[in-house]
C-alpha cells in the first residue's frame, strides 16, 4: 500500500471545527478515489459513497430543491445502506463533474455542517460552464498529484529518516557519500522512467518489470486520449489531441518554447489555445511562462503569452517517446531528449512542490531553465543531464540581473563554483 501525504492533509481537515466541504482535484488515476475512501473507512463511523460515474443515477438525488432536509431524504432512498448520522458521518461525492448539481448543494451542506463532505474529481475544471452556481467561500480545494520522488522512495523502502540524513547534506552544502549519492541517484533515474502514477509504481514494486510499466503507462495515455474524445467539445476534440501529442516533439527542441505551428502548420494562439488549456485543466500539461526580467515579483514579471509546456507526470512522458529511452535513461544515454527529460522532471518536482514555473530567455542566446522564490529571493535552477557541462547562462544572467542565487542541478555530486551551488539532481526535492 503506497503511502501518500495528502493523507495527512485530510486528518488536518478532518480536525478543524469550522470545516468546509473539500473538493480534491486532480488528473485521472493519481490516487484520488482511493486514498479518500481509506481515509473515510478508517476515521468515521459512517461513510457515504456516491460515484456518478459509476452510477450515474446518483445525479436525480440533486434534480430537485438542494436543502440539506431535502438531500437526507434522496440519500436515503437512492443510494443503499445509507446511514447518515449527524456530526458522524462522512458523504463522498466522487466524479463530481458529472454533476453540475451536486457541485452547487456543497454550499448548503456546508452552511449545515452536520456531515463532512468531500467532492472529488478529475476534469473539474472542464465542465464549469455547467455548473450554475459555484459554492463560493464554502469549499477549500486541495490539489492531488503522482506520486512526488518522496513518495517514490517510501514505495521503494526508503525511510523518513533517511530522507532527513540526505536533507543535511543538502542544508549543509556538503558532499554526499559516493555510496549514499549513487544510490540516490538510481532510485531518481528510476522515478524519471516510473514516474507517479499509482498502478504503474505498484507494479513496479512488485515485479520490477520495465516492459510491465511501459505497458501500463501506454494504457493511461489511451485513457487520457479518451477523455479528450469524451469530454471536449466539438473541434476541441481534434485540437487537444494534436497539442497533447505535440509535447515531446516540442520538448526535443533546443528552443523549447511553445510553438503553436509545432501542433500543425497553420497552427496559432487563436486556434490553439483553448485546446492547451484544456489539457492544463485536466491535470494533463503545466505551463512554464518566459520572464520579462528575472526579478520579483515572478508572477508580475511572466508573460502569458510566452511559455513552455512540461508533462506533469514525466514518466508517462518517456512513455511517449522513442522506443527505447527508458533503457537510455537508465543508462544514461539520453541523446536529443536529454533536455527534454531531465527538464520536465525537475518541471515535475517543483510543480508537486507546488511552485508556479518560470524561465527566463534572451535574444534566444540566453536561457535558464527554472527562476523560483527560494530562502526568500530569487532563485535561478539551470538544469544539466552532465555533471562537468558548464553554465555559462547562468553566469552571465545572475551577473547582468543581479540575481542573488543560482542552483545548478546535475546528476554529480555537491559542488561549487563561482557562487552557483552544484546540487545532485535528485536533490530538487528540498527545494
Amino acid at each position: 500500500m503506497l503511502r501518500r501525504k495528502i493523507y495527512e492533509s485530510l486528518l488536518e481537515w478532518k480536525k478543524q471545527k469550522e470545516k468546509m466541504c473539500l473538493v480534491v482535484k486532480g488528473a485521472r488515476q493519481v490516487g484520488k478515489t482511493f486514498i479518500i475512501n481509506k481515509f473515510a473507512q478508517e476515521n468515521y463511523e459512517n461513510y457515504i459513497y456516491m460515484n456518478f460515474d459509476e452510477n450515474p443515477r446518483y445525479k436525480a438525488i440533486f434534480d430537485g430543491d438542494l436543502d440539506v432536509e431535502n438531500l437526507i431524504k434522496q440519500i436515503s432512498l437512492r443510494v443503499p445502506n445509507a446511514n447518515l448520522i449527524p456530526y458522524k458521518t462522512i458523504i463522498f461525492l466522487d466524479e463530481i463533474q458529472n454533476c453540475p448539481n451536486a457541485r452547487t448543494a456543497l454550499k448548503f451542506l456546508a452552511i449545515d455542517k452536520r456531515f463532512d463532505v468531500i467532492a472529488s474529481g478529475s476534469l473539474l475544471g472542464i465542465n464549469y460552464r455547467e455548473v450554475e452556481s459555484f459554492p463560493v467561500g464554502y469549499t477549500e480545494q486541495i490539489e492531488m498529484h503522482s506520486l512526488d520522488f518522496e513518495e517514490f522512495l517510501w514505495a521503494n523502502g526508503v525511510t523518513s529518516q533517511s530522507i532527513k540524513d540526505i536533507k543535511e547534506y543538502f542544508d549543509k552544502k556538503e558532499v554526499v557519500p559516493s555510496a549514499m549519492n549513487e544510490r540516490m541517484m538510481n532510485l531518481f533515474k528510476e522515478y524519471i522512467v516510473v514516474g507517479g502514477m499509482p498502478r504503474v509504481v505498484n507494479d513496479f514494486i512488485q515485479n520490477h518489470n520495465f516492459a510491465n510499466v511501459l505497458k501500463i503507462q501506454k494504457a493511461i495515455i489511451s485513457d487520457y486520449e479518451d477523455d479528450i474524445a469524451k469530454y471536449a467539445e466539438g473541434a476541441e476534440k481534434a485540437k487537444a489531441r494534436a497539442c497533447f501529442l505535440s509535447i515531446p516533439k516540442h520538448l526535443s527542441k533546443d528552443y523549447k518554447k511553445f510553438r503553436y505551428s509545432l501542433v500543425m502548420p497553420s497552427g496559432s494562439s487563436r486556434k490553439y489555445a483553448g485546446s492547451l488549456m484544456w489539457l492544463y485543466d485536466a491535470g494533463i500539461i503545466n505551463f512554464c511562462h518566459n520572464l520579462e526580467i528575472p526579478q520579483m515579483p515572478l508572477e508580475g514579471n511572466s508573460r502569458s503569452d510566452v511559455f513552455k509546456v512540461y508533462m506533469r507526470d514525466t514518466g508517462l512522458l518517456v512513455a511517449m517517446l522513442d522506443e527505447g529511452t527508458q533503457e537510455d535513461i537508465i543508462d544514461g544515454n539520453l541523446g536529443i531528449y536529454k533536455g527534454a527529460i531531465y527538464e520536465n522532471i525537475i518541471a515535475d518536482v517543483l510543480g508537486k512542490k507546488g511552485k508556479k514555473l518560470y524561465y527566463f530567455e534572451y535574444n534566444s542566446t540566453l536561457e535558464v531553465d527554472f527562476f523560483i522564490r527560494f530562502e526568500k529571493v530569487v532563485t535561478a535552477i539551470e538544469v544539466k543531464s552532465a555533471g562537468n557541462s558548464k553554465s555559462k547562462s547562468l553566469e552571465t544572467v545572475m551577473d547582468k540581473y543581479k540575481v542573488p542565487k543560482g542552483i545548478k542541478l546535475a546528476p554529480s555530486n555537491y559542488g561549487k563554483k563561482n557562487d552557483i551551488d552544484i546540487f545532485p539532481i535528485y536533490m530538487a526535492m528540498f527545494l
